[in-house]
């Protein structure tokens, strides 16, 4: 937890460049590729990479939030509000878990961090909502 701030707060504001980071490439970071991955981020790419990162999650959220409210289905529309609960409250764990909010727990990034398990499973729960939304639109 300690090393995650570190790594963070050594990222600046542009991070140190893509493999660079001293913290993450000499391993001081636990699971760096997993669930402290959001430190890595922050060091290689810096804030401005960590708000842009985060930027990308929002937007994604508010996409499915606002396709969700335009449904007719009553269960298409609540399985769009839980996608989008999901990939938040996953978002929001592992950021808080990184940065010293929330207690280490292992929730993996959504769509970023490592791991064959959460990758299918995230992208299966979007893409369904994705063809349940092109039949609305039909």
């Amino acid at each position: 937890m300690h090393q995650s701030k570190i790594a963070i707060g050594s990222g600046g504001l542009f991070g140190k460049g893509f493999l660079q980071g001293t913290q993450t490439k000499y391993n001081f970071v636990p699971e760096q590729s997993t669930d402290f991955i959001f430190c890595t981020i922050g060091e290689e790419w810096g804030f401005v990479g960590s708000a842009i990162l985060i930027s990308l999650y929002l937007i994604l959220i508010i996409r499915i939030i606002n396709s969700a409210e335009k449904q007719k289905d009553a269960f298409i529309r609540i399985y769009g509000y839980s996608l989008a609960s999901v990939i938040f409250m996953h978002f929001l764990i592992n950021i808080g878990m990184t940065i010293g909010l929330m207690p280490v727990i292992g929730i993996p990034l959504p769509f970023v961090s490592y791991g064959g398990s959460s990758l299918w499973s995230f992208t299966v729960f979007l893409f369904v909502f994705i063809r349940l939304d092109l039949d609305r639109r039909r």
